[in-house]
């Protein structure tokens, strides 16, 4: 009996502590809920104070939501939340091996990061492969790909907190089929560069890219480019273009440009826009007309920027394209030959419509910030513009930039001040023009504090947000932000991206617009810029309150061609 009266009150206990209980939470609805924050949808609609939900790796609904359940609750209050934004020029490619974290992008809000402006990371062969592992400098890395698709599939596996896509870099077609040399391709040459335009196109590269003023692209004739474009044309690519002049043949070459789209029947962009040297900016109301009479025309042509008036390149962009036929070996010994060299000086003194001289085009070498050395000598150099180095070695400029190269047997990375502000106005002003840095992304840490970026690898985008959105009015925060997502994911084709729209991705950034804005400068360029604090990519945040939390969600990313 005794044992039945305890079974019986332990019984009662259970019930009537089942009765005092909350009941059991219904199960959450969503993931992510985003909320109180203020809307832009990325196609340039008026902002809406909306809450916005995401499940798994897509945004599940816009709306209200005050009695929906999620598993993080994010208050967004006075923050934008927008697409994530997307750098339709990065040259991310070695920095995302070295740290997948891109934290000098994320922390702006970038959540895709577009290559292959004139070389890509593939296709590989043995001749590209030597001339990849001869170009690193302070980054080193093993060459575990074959292909463009496989090397894009690395960085996913690896990990990396952005998402990845990338055009095909024609002079990397032309390398691994022709190799340096300053020389046409036979028709079966022409048909095997084709064949690999093919193979990436279907594995999913984005289209053709090429840097015209550089050695080996600056050999391809138009009508090269042009086959390369019908193939990736068939697959949906789009030709997009560092084109053969930004300075004194500018209008020359955007004419090249509209050829190639023309005959292969390939939507066209133009990198970086810009008319680059004083004699030449005011080309850039002609050139700016000339997209907008081929678009009527109905060619589909569009253009990117970079928000600063100093271009970044390599040194060796001060020397004629013809010191480098063969490759860097044929270069570094061409400038140890004193007649040779004879011969270099007196070209690069002068200007010239038969190729691209940055020297000229700074209009004077104080105008040109070394920046970035291989060569550990050297690197004491590091920002200090070429009339210094020239001064410190009791040298004429143009001897020193010869002899920096030879001894450095690199390119040096290099900082030319070239542009006006009122053209960078000019051309932010347009709609069809996109963003991009131009720049690896990268953080103010270890190996990367060896060579100073230009400041556009820390700034670009902030920089649209707070300068020319918020403090100069030169375009609305609701277009800066079509601008940064939805326009480029559009021009691309990017599958579900670049808009705040159910069923979308969700690459997600929130960031207060009252404070957002760059920080680098050309003294002192790594330092983040400030105003994000929240991005989620495919749903997965990886900054949290302005801080990175590790996360590596990114995925690579597939043009329309993709068999």
């Amino acid at each position: 009996m005794k044992r039945i009266a305890v079974i019986f009150a332990s019984t009662i206990a259970i019930c009537v502590l089942a009765q005092n209980s909350p009941p059991p939470s219904s199960p959450a609805q969503f993931d992510v809920l985003i909320k109180g924050g203020t809307v832009y949808d990325g196609a340039g609609g008026e902002p809406q104070h909306v809450d916005l939900a995401i499940r798994n790796d897509r945004i599940a609904g816009i709306g209200d939501f005050k009695t929906a359940k999620a598993k993080m609750i994010v208050d967004a209050a006075e923050l934008a939340v927008a697409p994530g934004f997307i750098n339709m020029l990065s040259w991310s490619n070695e920095s995302l091996i070295q740290d997948g974290r891109s934290q000098s992008e994320i922390r702006q809000g970038v959540t895709t990061e577009i290559m292959g402006e004139g070389e890509s990371m593939g296709p590989v062969n043995d001749r590209v492969r030597e001339h990849m592992l001869r170009q690193q400098t302070d980054i080193k890395y093993e060459i575990k790909w074959n292909t463009l698709a496989e090397y894009l599939r690395y960085l996913e596996n690896r990990g990396v907190s952005c998402n990845v896509a990338s055009f095909i870099g024609a002079a990397t077609i032309r390398e691994n089929v022709i190799g340096f040399d300053d020389k046409a391709p036979t028709p079966q040459q022409l048909d095997e560069m084709r064949e690999l335009v093919r193979k990436e196109m279907e594995a999913g590269a984005l289209g053709i890219g090429t840097a015209l003023i550089y050695p080996p692209a600056f050999y391809a004739k138009t009508d090269e480019l042009i086959e390369l474009c019908k193939v990736a044309a068939k697959y949906k690519g789009k030709y997009i273009s560092h084109m053969r002049s930004e300075g004194n043949r500018l209008l020359e070459a955007f004419d090249e440009l509209v050829r190639i789209s023309r005959e292969a029947k390939i939507p066209a962009e133009v990198y970086h826009i810009k008319a680059a040297g004083r004699q030449n900016w005011g080309k850039i109301d002609n050139l700016l007309s000339r997209i907008e009479a081929a678009q009527k025309e109905g060619l589909n042509i569009r253009a990117n920027m970079y928000t600063y008036t100093a271009a970044g390149t390599g040194l060796d962009a001060c020397l004629p394209p013809w010191t480098e036929d063969g490759g860097y070996p044929a270069l570094f010994k061409r400038l140890r030959d004193p007649a040779t060299r004879e011969k270099i000086a007196a070209e690069v003194g002068k200007d010239s419509d038969q190729w691209e001289n940055l020297y000229i085009g700074a209009g004077s070498p104080n105008n040109i910030l070394l920046v970035g050395f291989k060569s550990d000598k050297l690197k004491p150099l590091t920002g200090k513009s070429l009339t210094e180095v020239a001064k410190m070695r009791g040298k004429d400029p143009i001897t020193t930039i010869m002899d920096l190269i030879a001894e450095d047997e690199s390119r040096i990375g290099t900082i030319y001040l070239l542009m006006s502000e009122e053209n960078v106005k000019k051309e932010m002003a347009k709609p069809w023009i996109s963003f991009c840095s131009d720049e690896a992304s990268q953080a103010p840490e270890g190996v990367f504090l060896k060579s100073n970026p230009h400041p556009r690898a820390y700034g670009s985008f902030a920089r649209v947000l707070g300068k020319y959105a918020r403090d100069e009015k030169v375009i609305s925060l609701s277009e800066a932000v079509r601008r940064l997502s939805g326009l480029p994911a559009t021009n691309l084709g990017l599958d579900h991206r670049g808009f705040i729209k159910e069923g979308m991705f969700a690459d997600v950034v929130m960031f207060d617009p009252a404070t957002i804005a760059d920080r680098a400068t050309f003294e002192k360029p790594h330092q983040y810029a400030i105003g994000v604090k929240q991005v989620f990519v495919n749903g997965v945040q990886v900054i949290k309150d302005g801080e990175h939390t590790g996360a590596k969600p990114g995925r690579a990313l597939w043009g329309p061609g993709k068999l």
